[in-house]
């Protein structure tokens, strides 16, 4: 249950990312959202590995949302490149 929660999270935040990094993605929507979904699972491991928060605190949701903007201007960066 934790994965598919943090795979939940992921949508949120890869729609907040989305919001936050307003323009056009080179993916369009959907490759946001799995973006999202991969910065979420990403920072959620990373976090709590790390110990700056326990399962189920609110830094977590925070931390999924960080990981989105930074996998989506990654991203981006890379996109811009090609």
């Amino acid at each position: 249950m934790d994965l598919l929660g943090w795979i939940i999270i992921g949508l949120l935040a890869g729609a907040i990312a989305k919001l936050i990094m307003p323009g056009r993605d080179p993916g369009g929507c959907i490759v946001t959202i799995l973006l999202g979904i991969a910065g979420a699972l990403l920072a959620g491991f990373v976090g709590r590995l790390a110990g700056f928060y326990a399962p189920g605190e609110r830094a977590g949701f925070i931390a999924a949302i960080l990981g989105s903007v930074a996998v989506l201007a990654l991203y981006r960066w890379f996109a811009a490149r090609r």
